[in-house]
C-alpha cells in the first residue's frame, strides 16, 4: 500500500501528527534500477563484441568462427567480471564515484585475465580484436552508467526514487543534514522525521513539535527509533554523532532494524571526506574509522599530469582552426585582442597568466570598480554584466571562452579538473580553506562547474573545491569531465 502522509493541523507553533498505523512496503525502484543496469551492461558487451568483430575481420570466415562465439559470449563474460567486481552492490550505486571505479577495476581485471589465459594456455588471440573490444566495452559502459545516473538525478529532482530516512541526533545536527539533503537532492535521501534525545513519541491525536527548518516531524526519542521507522515506512535510519548512541545502543538499534530490513547509516563528524581515505579497522573489538592523509603527490599525480597534457595537446590540435575562426569573429565584432589574459593564483600560490577568449569590451578591467557583484565572497559575477559583448555572451553560454586554457594545461600551470583559479587581486580573502584549495593545480572544470557555476554562493564553491581536494582520484576526474558536458549543455550559471 502507498505511504500515508501525515495529516497536519496547525495549532499555534505546534502541529498534530497522525502517523500511519501500517508500514508501507519498501520501494522497488532500486531493484528495477539494478535490473536495468544488467540489461545495459549486456547490451554494451554485445555492442563491443560486434564492433570489434566487424572492424577486425569484416566478415565471417572459417578462422573467425571462434571470435564470433567470443563476441556472442562477451556480454556474459562482462557481466561476470562486473559481478565479481561488486559493480552491482547497491551501496556503490546511485551516488558517488565508487560505481565507475568498480567498472574500471572490472575492465582491468578482465584484461589481465585474458592476458594470463593467453600466456598459460598458449592461445593466439588477435590483438587487434582485444584492442578494439575492451576500450569500447569500458568507455561505452561508463557512458551508459553515467546516462543512467543522470536519468536517476532527473527523477529525484521530481521527488521520485528517493529513500525515506529517519534521522537520529541533536536538533542542530538534524537541521544541518536536512539542509544538505534538500540542497543536494541527487543523494536520493528525503528526511521523513527525526528522533531527538528526549522527545516523546508522537502517537495518533498527540501534539508533536516540528523542527524549524523544513517542517521535519519529531517522532520521538532515541528509544523510539524502531517505532518511528514502522510508522513512517522509512527505508533507512541515519544516526548522527552524539554521545548517547554509544556502541551498545547502536548494536541494539541494528538488531531492531534488522528485523524489517531497514538500512542503518552512521554519519561521522568528518565532512566531505569519503572513499579510499576512510577505512574501518577493529581495535580490540571496537570499530575505528581511520582517516588517511589526502594523496597530493606521488605516482597518481604523475599519471594525472600526463593525462592532462595528452588530452590538452590533442584538444588543441583538433580545435586550432575553430579557435582561430572564433578569434577572427571576436576581432570583427568588438575592438580589442582575441585573447583575454589575467593573472590568476595557481598551485601553492604561484601566479600565472590564464588565457580565455575575450568576451568583454577591451577596457573591462577599468570598468570593474564601478560595478557591483551579484555574488558574495571573492569571485566577482554579474548576471547581466554590461561589459560582456553580444558574441561574448554566446561564448560564455556554452563555456567556449574557456578553451584556450588548454594552453595553460599544456604548460603545466593548470589541470583539466581542479579548483577554479581566482584573480590575484582577490587574494585578500586569505582563509585557511582558501589556502587548502591551492595545494593542487587549478582546473578548467571541477565540482564548482558541474554543481552550478556562478549560481553557487562563495561558501558552496569553496566547499566543493575542498571536497575535490580531499577526495581526489582519477575516476573522480573522469566523472567530472563527463558531468561537465551535461553542465555546459544546460548552461546553468553561465554568465
Amino acid at each position: 500500500m502507498p505511504v500515508v502522509d501525515y495529516a497536519e493541523t496547525v495549532k499555534d507553533d505546534l502541529r498534530i501528527v497522525f502517523a500511519p498505523t501500517e508500514t508501507p512496503p519498501k520501494t522497488r525502484w532500486a531493484e528495477r534500477y539494478v535490473h536495468q543496469l544488467v540489461a545495459l551492461d549486456a547490451a554494451v558487451g554485445l555492442l563491443a563484441g560486434g564492433a570489434a568483430f566487424a572492424v577486425r575481420f569484416g566478415k565471417l570466415r572459417d578462422f573467425t568462427w571462434p571470435y564470433l562465439v567470443l563476441s556472442l559470449a562477451l556480454p556474459l563474460v562482462w557481466l561476470t567480471a562486473l559481478a565479481l567486481g561488486r559493480a552491482y552492490d547497491r551501496r556503490f550505486l546511485f551516488d558517488g564515484n565508487d560505481e565507475y571505479r568498480r567498472v574500471l577495476n572490472a575492465a582491468t581485471g578482465l584484461t589481465a585475465t585474458l592476458a594470463l589465459l593467453s600466456y598459460v594456455a598458449g592461445l593466439e588471440v588477435a590483438r587487434g580484436y582485444v584492442l578494439i573490444a575492451l576500450p569500447i566495452l569500458t568507455a561505452a559502459d561508463m557512458v551508459g552508467r553515467f546516462a543512467m545516473r543522470q536519468w536517476l538525478v532527473r527523477r529525484r529532482a521530481r521527488g521520485e526514487a528517493m529513500r525515506r530516512v529517519v534521522v537520529v541526533g541533536y536538533e542542530r545536527s538534524v537541521l544541518d543534514l536536512c539542509r544538505e539533503l534538500r540542497r543536494n537532492f541527487h543523494h536520493g535521501l528525503t528526511v521523513v522525521g527525526a528522533c531527538l534525545p528526549t522527545a516523546p513519541i508522537a502517537g495518533p491525536g498527540d501534539t508533536a513539535q516540528f523542527l524549524d527548518f523544513g517542517r521535519v516531524a519529531v517522532l520521538g526519542s532515541f528509544d523510539d527509533v524502531d517505532l518511528a521507522v514502522r510508522r513512517t515506512g522509512a527505508d533507512a535510519v541515519a544516526v548522527l554523532a552524539c554521545p548517547e548512541m554509544d556502541a551498545a545502543a547502536m548494536r541494539r538499534l541494528s538488531w531492531k532494524l534488522e528485523r524489517t530490513g531497514t538500512d542503518l547509516m552512521v554519519a561521522g563528524a568528518l565532512l566531505d571526506v569519503a572513499g579510499p581515505r576512510t577505512t574501518i579497522r577493529p581495535v580490540d573489538g571496537l570499530p575505528m574509522l581511520h582517516l588517511e592523509h589526502a594523496e597530493l603527490s606521488g605516482a597518481r599525480r604523475l599519471v594525472k599530469g600526463a593525462f592532462d597534457r595528452v588530452v590538452a595537446g590533442a584538444g588543441l590540435a583538433a580545435l586550432a582552426l575553430p579557435l582561430l575562426m572564433l578569434g577572427l569573429v571576436i576581432r570583427l565584432t568588438s575592438p580589442g585582442p582575441m585573447l583575454f589574459r589575467q593573472v590568476r593564483v595557481g598551485h601553492h600560490g604561484k601566479e600565472f597568466v590564464m588565457l580565455k577568449l575575450r568576451t568583454m569590451v577591451a577596457d573591462a578591467e577599468q570598468q570593474l570598480a564601478a560595478l557591483q557583484s551579484d555574488t558574495d565572497g571573492a569571485m566577482f559575477k554579474m548576471r547581466r554584466d554590461p561589459r560582456v559583448t553580444p558574441f561574448g555572451r554566446f561564448l560564455r553560454r556554452f563555456s567556449i571562452d574557456e578553451l584556450p586554457q588548454l594552453v595553460n594545461v599544456l604548460r603545466g600551470e593548470m589541470s583539466l579538473v581542479g579548483p577554479r583559479p581566482l584573480p590575484a587581486r582577490e587574494m585578500g580573502h586569505r582563509y585557511e580553506e582558501f589556502r587548502r584549495r591551492m595545494v593542487v593545480k587549478p582546473g578548467i572544470t571541477g565540482l564548482w562547474q558541474v554543481g552550478g557555476r556562478s549560481d553557487l554562493s562563495w561558501e558552496d564553491a569553496v566547499r566543493l573545491d575542498l571536497r575535490y581536494v580531499e577526495n581526489w582520484s582519477l575516476s573522480l576526474d573522469l566523472v567530472i569531465l563527463l558531468r561537465t558536458v551535461t553542465a555546459v549543455l544546460r548552461h546553468a550559471g553561465a554568465y
